[in-house]
């Protein structure tokens, strides 16, 4: 999530009462392991977009087992 400014080792404060809305940095849970992209509706699709150009977007589908855990709200840097 380089150009989105999350960094390896920074520390994310999410809200888990927020709406996921499109252009939104989420934290997902995908198959049970969690991740952070950036939501995306098009048309009746959602993807995720990683914000890295050597990753390339997840289109959600029925079949998958994806749940948004929360929206990235702070992105704090270490020292």
């Amino acid at each position: 999530m380089i150009g989105a400014g999350i960094h390896p080792g920074d520390l994310l404060i999410v809200d888990r009462s927020l709406s996921a809305e499109n252009n939104k940095v989420a934290i997902v849970a995908i198959n049970g392991e969690l991740t952070v992209k950036r939501l995306s509706r098009q048309s009746d699709c959602l993807y995720l977009l990683a914000e890295n150009p050597h990753c390339a977007k997840i289109e959600v589908t029925e079949e998958m087992d994806a749940k948004i855990w929360g929206i990235v709200t702070t992105v704090i840097h270490p020292l």
